[in-house]
C-alpha cells in the first residue's frame, strides 16, 4: 500500500492532497481551516485533515511532493530582478527574506513542518506546469488527450501545450515569463479595483455590462498575438517586474484614468475595460485550443491553470467544437497543484493505477469524485455544535427534510445547505452552498446584498439536474464543476429595453429564470448527477416535483471576504450573521427567526476586495 502527499503553498490557495495507491483519498485548501481567504501559508491544517481522513500518520507516507521547483523559480526571480536593475531595488529587500528562509530550502522546511516523517521518506518536486498538466490529464476520464495549461507563472512557463497518453505526459510547447495571459488578466483585475489572484472572476462577471471599446488598443499596444495563440507582452506598460503594482502610468493613460480604488464606484469605463480584456482572453484561448488540436491530433482536451477557471472562455472553446470532449480540473488554480504533484509522482513510478490503458476514454467519470474530497461531519458532531450555540433546530428524516426544504425554496426562502464532504476548489457544488429559487426576480439582489454582502453585478449559477439541462441551456457537454458558461435557451428569454445600460440592466429580468441569467443571456451551469452528489440531486428532484423547475440558484456558503464554510460551527456563525432564512445542515433544519438574539462572533479574517 502506497501513500503520497501532495502540497501546494506560499503563493496563494495553499492545499494538500493524499493519494492511496493512486486514488485521491482527500484534498482540501488551507483557507477552509485557517479561515483566512486564499491562505498561502504552509497547509498544516489541510495536511492534518488528509492524514486523519486517510487514517494514517506522517511516518506512513511513502513520498511528499511539492508542486513547484523552488530553486528554478528563485533563479527566475533573480534573473528578472537583474534584468530591470536598478528599478527593482525597492521591492528586492521585501521579497528575499522569505526565499532565504522557508522557500529556498524547502526540503528542510517540509521536514520541520512534518516532524513525524520517516527519514527515508523522499521529498520530491514537480515543475509547476507539470503539476497543472497532471491535475488535468491524470485525474480526467481520458486515456489520450491534448493538455492546455494557462496561468500567471510557474518557474518560467506561463502557458503549455502537452500530450497525455496512458500514464505519460509529454510537454510539447511553452510560453515563458513575463509573457503571460494570466498576468495580463490580473493586471486588468487590479486596474479595475479587484484583488489579484482572487478577483479575476469579478472582472469576468463585470465584462457583460460593458462594450469592447478597448480591444484594438490592447492589441495595438499591450500584446502581440500570433495565429497559434502565442503572444508577446509589451512590458513598457506593466510594472510587475520591478514593483508591487501590476501597471504603470502609460497603462493608465491608454485606458483613460488611474486604477480604481476598491471603494470607488464602478463606471462605464471600467465595464468597457473588463469587456475588452475578456474578449482578448477568449480569442487567445481559442487560438491556443485550435493549435493544441492541430499539433496533438487528439479529440479530447484537458485544461488547468488559473485561466482555466475563466468559464466564459471555456464555453467559447466548447461551442467552437474544436474537440469532441473537454474536461476541466475543478481546482484549476494553485490548489489543484497539490493533486497534480501527487498524481505525477504516482504515475511516473512503476505503479500503475487501474483503468488508464490507451485507447479513448477509460470511464465515464473522472478521478476527482465530484470534487467532494474535504471533511464531513456526523449528525452527532452537528448536534453537539448546535447545542453549544444554544441553537433552536428540528431533526428530520431524509424524506421530510427534502420535502420541507423544497417547499421553503419554492416560497423564495434563502437556505444555507451543508451536507457530506466539503468541496475542493473555488466552487460550492451542492455541499457547502446557499440555495434559492431561480424563477424569482428578487432572489439575486436579496442574496447579493443581504446574504453575501457583495457587489450587486455578480451573477449566480444554476445547479440543474443533468438530464434536464438541455431544456434550459444551449449546452451539449456535462458541466459538473460549474466551469462552462452557455446561453440560456432563446425560448426562455424575455424582451428587454436595449436602451438601458450599465448596472441598470440588472433591474430587468432577462429570462423566465432571471436569478441565474446574466445580462448577456448566459449562465454558469452546474449539471448535478445522482452518482456523485445523491443528496443534492434528491433535493433538486423534490424541487422539480414541487415547482416543475429542475434547478436551483447555487452559490458558495460564505460572505464577501470569507472562505467557504467548512465545519458546522463555520456554517452556524455565517448563517447567524447574515439574513439567510433557514439553515439545513445534515438532517437538521434551523429557522432564522427562532435563533437566540445574542450575536455570534465571526471566525474568519476579512479580505479587502
Amino acid at each position: 500500500m502506497s501513500y503520497i502527499l501532495g502540497i501546494s503553498a506560499y503563493y496563494h490557495d495553499s492545499a494538500a492532497c493524499l493519494l492511496k495507491d493512486g486514488d485521491i483519498v482527500a484534498a482540501a485548501q488551507e483557507e477552509r481551516f485557517s479561515r483566512k481567504k486564499n491562505d498561502e501559508a504552509f497547509p498544516s491544517r489541510a495536511i492534518d485533515f488528509c492524514l486523519r481522513f486517510g487514517r494514517i500518520a506522517q511516518n506512513d507516507l511513502d513520498a511528499v511532493v511539492f508542486y513547484d521547483k523552488p530553486v528554478t523559480k528563485f533563479t527566475r526571480i533573480l534573473e528578472s530582478y537583474l534584468a530591470v536593475a536598478p528599478y527593482a531595488l525597492r521591492t528586492f529587500p521585501q521579497v528575499m527574506p522569505s526565499w532565504l528562509s522557508e522557500k529556498l530550502n524547502l526540503r528542510g522546511t517540509i521536514r520541520e513542518e512534518l516532524p513525524g516523517l520517516s527519514k527515508s521518506c523522499p521529498i520530491l518536486f514537480t515543475e509547476h506546469h507539470q503539476a497543472h498538466a497532471s491535475s488535468a490529464f491524470l485525474a480526467s476520464p481520458f486515456s489520450d488527450a491534448a493538455i492546455l495549461t494557462v496561468d500567471g507563472v510557474g518557474e518560467w512557463a506561463t502557458t503549455t501545450i502537452g500530450l497525455g497518453h496512458a500514464n505519460e505526459i509529454e510537454m510539447l510547447k511553452e510560453l515563458r515569463f513575463p509573457h503571460s495571459l494570466g498576468l495580463l488578466y490580473s493586471a486588468f483585475t487590479a486596474y479595475c479595483g479587484f484583488r489579484i489572484n482572487a478577483g479575476e472572476y469579478k472582472l469576468m462577471g463585470l465584462a457583460p455590462y460593458g462594450e469592447p471599446k478597448y480591444v484594438e488598443s490592447i492589441y495595438d499596444h499591450l500584446i502581440d498575438v500570433k495565429s497559434d495563440g502565442s503572444f508577446w507582452l509589451n512590458m513598457s506598460y506593466f510594472s510587475f517586474l520591478h514593483a508591487f503594482t501590476m501597471t504603470n502610468v502609460r497603462f493608465d493613460r491608454l485606458f483613460g484614468g488611474s486604477p480604481r480604488k476598491p471603494d470607488e464606484p464602478l463606471t462605464a469605463r471600467h465595464m468597457d475595460v473588463a469587456r475588452s480584456v475578456q474578449v482578448v482572453t477568449e480569442e487567445i484561448m481559442l487560438r491556443l485550443a485550435r493549435h493544441a488540436r492541430e499539433i496533438t491530433g487528439q479529440r479530447n482536451l484537458c485544461m488547468a491553470g488559473g485561466v482555466a477557471l475563466n468559464c466564459v472562455a471555456n464555453g467559447k472553446i466548447l461551442r467552437e467544437n474544436i474537440f469532441d470532449a473537454i474536461w476541466l480540473q475543478p481546482a484549476a488554480g494553485d490548489a489543484g497543484g497539490a493533486v497534480g504533484a501527487a498524481l505525477a509522482v504516482w504515475h511516473s513510478s512503476k505503479n500503475q493505477a487501474p483503468g488508464r490503458e490507451s485507447g479513448g476514454a477509460t470511464s465515464s467519470t473522472d478521478k476527482m469524485k465530484g470534487a467532494l474530497l474535504g471533511p464531513e461531519f456526523s449528525d452527532l458532531e452537528i448536534e453537539e455544535t448546535l447545542t453549544q450555540h444554544k441553537a433552536v433546530f428540528e431533526r428530520l428524516d431524509d424524506d421530510e427534510l427534502f420535502d420541507r426544504t423544497a417547499g421553503l425554496l419554492a416560497q423564495e426562502k434563502v437556505i444555507g445547505w451543508v451536507q457530506g464532504r466539503m468541496e475542493f476548489g473555488p466552487r460550492a457544488l451542492g455541499n457547502r452552498s446557499i440555495l434559492g429559487d431561480p424563477r424569482s426576480a428578487r432572489i439575486q439582489s436579496i442574496m447579493n446584498l443581504k446574504v453575501k454582502f457583495r457587489e450587486s453585478f455578480r451573477p449566480f449559477a444554476p445547479a440543474v439536474l443533468c438530464d434536464r439541462a438541455s431544456e434550459y441551456f444551449d449546452l451539449n457537454e456535462e458541466s459538473p464543476y460549474m466551469l462552462f458558461v452557455a446561453p440560456v435557451k432563446q425560448s426562455l428569454m424575455l424582451p428587454v429595453d436595449e436602451s438601458v445600460t450599465g448596472l441598470d440592466r440588472l433591474k430587468q429580468p432577462h429570462s423566465t429564470i432571471p436569478a441565474v441569467t446574466h445580462v448577456d443571456g448566459s449562465a454558469r451551469i452546474q449539471t448535478v448527477h445522482r452518482e456523485t452528489n445523491p443528496r443534492f440531486h434528491a433535493l433538486l428532484e423534490r424541487f422539480a416535483k414541487e415547482t416543475g423547475c429542475p434547478m436551483l440558484v447555487n452559490t458558495s456558503f460564505n460572505v464577501r471576504g470569507e472562505p467557504i464554510v467548512c465545519s458546522p460551527d463555520d456554517a452556524y456563525r455565517c448563517f447567524f450573521n447574515t439574513e439567510m432564512d433557514y439553515l439545513v445542515i445534515g438532517n437538521f433544519l434551523l429557522e432564522r427567526g427562532e435563533q437566540p438574539h445574542k450575536r455570534v462572533a465571526r471566525t474568519f479574517e476579512p479580505v479587502l476586495d
